[in-house]
C-alpha cells in the first residue's frame, strides 16, 4: 500500500510540474523574449541633440532706501555715487530650428536683461549666443550661434495636433541638466490665464518644471510642436498642468524678427467680446461660438471693411472663432497689409468680409526690439477722453513691466513722455522714430498728474 500511494503521489507531481511549465512557457513564449520593448529611446536619439541649455548673466540696480538720495546721508554712509548693481543669473532651455543659421528659439523670459547668453549643446559645447529680437507679448526669443555642427529639429503643423495625442517634453529642469517626460495633450488654444499678451497655448500633463522654459515639445515623431513656456503650480512645482507655445506661433514671430528686428502688431479697430449664452439666446443664435463686436472705430481697417457694431464674428481666415481672444491673437500676430477674410453673422444672416491689416495705433507690441532699455514697456497716443489731449504734446505709458529697467528708473504706468533726450515727442510716430536712434542713455520728460520730471533709463 506505501508503494501504490507513493506512486500515486510521484504522478501528481509529475502532472502538476507539467502544468507549471506549460503555463510559463504560455507566458513567456521564447519569440517573445527575445523581441525589443517598446521605447522613446530611438526617437530620442535623434531629437535631443537639438535641444540645448541657456545659461544668461545680466545686471540689475539694487533700489536704495530713498533717504540715501539726500547727498548727507550718502557722505555719512559712504554709499557710492555710481549706482549699484548686482550680478543675477538665470537657467532655461532652448531649441535649435535652423542648423545652417544657428538660430535657437527660446522664451523670453530665459534671456531677458541678459548682457552673456551661454548655449551648452548635448556633447558638452559651451557656444557664446548672439541675441537677434524679443517679443515679450508671445515670450519668444531668437538667439543665434555659430553654425557648426548642429542638429536641429524637424517641425510638425501645430494646427494638427489632437487633444490626446502624445507629446514628450524635453528641457533643464532645475538646472539638472537634459531631462525627457513625456504626457499626452491635455486641452489646445488655452487662454485668458494671464501669463502673456497673446496666448494660444497647448496645454500637457508631461511634466514642466523650472529651467524647462524655451525646451521642445515633440511629437511621437520626434517633430517640434511646441515651445514649453510655462507651469501651473501652487508650489513651483509640476502638477500635470503645463502650457506650450504652438510651434506655428514661434516660427511667425522668428520670421518677423529676422526680417525687421521687431514684431509689428497688426491692428484691425475693433473691440469685442465673447459670445456668452445669454447674448447667444439673444441674438438668436443655437450655441455659443463666436465674438461679438461691440465697437468699430472710425477711419480703422475694420470700419472701411464694413463691419459694424453687432455683428458676431465666426470664422477668421475659415477658421472657427471660439472668443475674443481668438480675435486677438489671429489678428494681432499677422502682417501689416495681408488681406483677411472675416465670416460674420449679421441680422441673421451669413456675410463675407475682407479687411487689409494696418499698423497698430493702440501701442508698442515689442519695444524691447526698438530700444533694449525699453523693454517691458508699451506707449500709445494719448487719447481724448485723457486730461492732457490738446494741453501737451507725447504718449503716455500704458503699461510698464515690474522688474524691467524702465521700472527700476522710476517710469510707471500713466506717465506721459514729451521729450526723448531733449528732442520734444509730438505722438507716438515721432517717438518711436526717437528711442529708435538712441543706442546709449535715454534721458525722458515725464508729467505725472500736476509734477514733471526727468527720468533717466541706462
Amino acid at each position: 500500500m506505501a508503494v501504490k500511494q507513493f506512486s500515486h503521489v510521484f504522478i501528481c507531481l509529475t502532472l502538476l510540474m507539467g502544468f507549471l511549465s506549460a503555463t510559463s512557457e504560455a507566458t513567456l513564449p521564447t519569440e517573445a523574449v527575445a523581441k525589443e520593448l517598446p521605447s522613446l529611446a530611438p526617437m530620442l536619439d535623434e531629437v535631443t541633440p537639438a535641444v540645448v541649455n541657456i545659461a544668461t548673466e545680466g545686471r540689475v540696480q539694487l533700489r536704495l532706501n530713498p533717504l540715501f538720495n539726500d547727498p548727507f546721508f550718502r557722505r555719512f554712509f559712504n554709499v557710492p555715487d555710481q549706482p549699484v548693481e548686482q550680478k543675477t543669473q538665470s537657467l532655461g532651455s532652448g531649441v535649435i530650428v535652423d542648423a545652417k543659421r544657428g538660430l535657437v528659439i527660446t522664451n523670453n523670459h530665459v534671456i531677458a536683461n541678459a548682457v552673456q547668453i551661454t548655449v551648452t549643446l548635448r556633447d558638452g559645447r559651451h557656444l557664446e549666443a548672439e541675441l537677434i529680437g524679443t517679443d515679450p507679448a508671445t515670450d519668444v526669443a531668437v538667439i543665434k550661434v555659430p553654425a557648426e555642427n548642429l542638429t536641429a529639429l524637424e517641425t510638425a503643423d501645430s494646427d494638427k495636433l489632437r487633444v490626446g495625442d502624445f507629446v514628450v517634453a524635453i528641457g533643464n529642469p532645475f538646472g539638472l541638466g537634459q531631462t525627457v517626460t513625456s504626457g499626452i495633450v491635455s486641452a489646445l488654444s488655452r487662454s485668458g490665464l494671464g501669463i502673456e499678451g497673446y496666448e494660444d497655448f497647448i496645454q500637457t500633463d508631461a511634466s514642466i518644471n523650472p529651467g524647462n522654459s524655451g525646451g521642445a515639445l515633440v511629437n511621437l515623431n520626434g517633430e517640434l510642436v511646441g515651445i514649453n513656456t510655462a507651469i501651473f503650480s501652487q508650489n513651483g512645482g509640476s502638477i500635470g498642468i503645463g502650457f506650450a507655445i504652438p510651434i506655428n506661433l514661434a516660427l511667425q514671430i522668428m520670421e518677423q524678427l529676422l526680417e525687421g528686428g521687431q514684431v509689428q502688431r497688426g491692428f484691425l479697430g475693433i473691440q469685442a467680446q465673447d459670445l456668452s449664452p445669454d447674448l447667444a439666446e439673444a441674438f438668436g443664435l443655437p450655441k455659443q461660438s463666436g465674438a461679438v463686436i461691440n465697437k468699430v472705430l472710425e477711419d480703422s481697417p475694420a470700419a472701411k471693411a464694413g463691419l459694424m457694431a453687432g455683428d458676431i464674428i465666426i470664422k477668421i481666415d475659415d477658421k472657427q472663432v471660439k472668443s475674443a481672444g481668438d480675435v486677438q491673437n489671429r489678428i494681432g500676430l499677422l502682417r501689416v497689409g495681408e488681406e483677411v477674410s472675416f465670416e460674420i453673422l449679421r441680422d441673421g444672416e451669413h456675410k463675407k468680409l475682407t479687411v487689409v491689416i494696418a499698423v497698430s495705433k493702440e501701442g508698442i507690441g515689442s519695444p524691447s526690439a526698438i530700444n533694449q532699455r525699453l523693454e517691458g514697456v508699451t506707449v500709445g497716443d494719448i487719447k481724448e477722453d485723457h486730461p492732457l489731449f490738446g494741453e501737451v504734446g507725447g504718449v503716455i505709458v500704458m503699461e510698464v513691466q515690474r522688474g524691467s529697467p524702465a521700472w527700476r528708473s522710476g517710469l510707471r504706468e500713466g506717465d506721459v513722455i514729451t521729450s526723448v533726450n531733449h528732442k520734444q515727442v509730438n505722438d507716438l510716430q515721432s517717438f518711436l522714430a526717437l528711442v529708435d536712434k538712441e543706442k546709449n542713455v535715454l534721458l525722458l520728460r515725464i508729467v505725472r498728474g500736476n509734477m514733471a520730471a526727468f527720468i533717466v533709463i541706462k
